[in-house]
């Protein structure tokens, strides 16, 4: 009996430490996804960027929050435009107060979405925007894939878990490549390094050699020595 308490005991205490290390890697590597407030200046551009990899979902929703005391003035609209890593641009709208923006990522790399207020606002007061963006799993319609798959309650959960746990492995692997792309460029770089210092040290020798010679050449023909 007691043999029986210590290995159920046991158990309990795996499943609690796996759920921990899936919930731990779950925040750290999987971003979460919470609405950004932005205060977007009367001249200049306000940005945000996010490092994504390729064939990664991401959606965003946007508006110009408006204050709820009156205001005399009518409500400012921005320009919005959202680039890749290479500068293809993926969104661009002018003179508007709110929307949104999706796409699929095809490159690696940092995504910039900036934000401007349009030239017709001379109020001399900047806007807030509220930003939602979301990628990756957070970006997924869970309510869609339960209704599809006819899944609710303890079910879904743990395809939401199982969603997390392909993020984290495709995070994982992605860190990885760069990481290996990183050594590879490291490795070329000192390689360079090391052949343009021998390359430096080879000049020198040379130099110092023709300067004997020069100098001892020189000193024979004064009869110095």
């Amino acid at each position: 009996m007691a043999q029986n308490l210590t290995s159920r005991g046991r158990a309990v205490c795996s499943v609690l430490v796996l759920v921990v290390l899936v919930l731990f890697l779950t925040t750290n590597l999987v971003p979460v996804t919470e609405a950004i407030w932005l205060t977007i200046p009367t001249s200049g551009t306000k940005c945000v960027s996010e490092e994504i990899q390729n064939h990664v979902v991401v959606l965003a929703d946007y508006y110009v929050v408006v204050d709820e005391a009156p205001q005399q003035y009518r409500t400012p609209t921005i320009s919005v435009k959202v680039t890749s890593p290479y500068g293809n641009n993926l969104h661009h709208v002018e003179n508007v107060t709110h929307g949104q923006f999706a796409f699929t990522t095809t490159e690696s790399g940092s995504y910039l979405a900036c934000f401007w207020l349009d030239g017709e606002h001379q109020e001399g007061v900047g806007a807030t925007l509220n930003l939602d963006w979301r990628s990756g799993i957070a970006a997924r319609d869970w309510d869609s894939v339960a209704k599809k798959q006819k899944v609710e309650g303890v079910e879904l959960e743990l395809i939401k878990l199982e969603g997390a746990v392909q993020a984290i492995h495709d995070n994982l692997n992605y860190l990885k490549d760069r990481e290996a792309e990183m050594r590879q460029v490291s490795e070329s770089t000192n390689s360079k390094v090391a052949w343009l210092s021998i390359m430096s040290l080879g000049v020198c020798i040379v130099v110092s050699a023709l300067q004997l010679w020069h100098l001892k050449t020189y000193f024979r023909k004064k009869k110095l020595i």
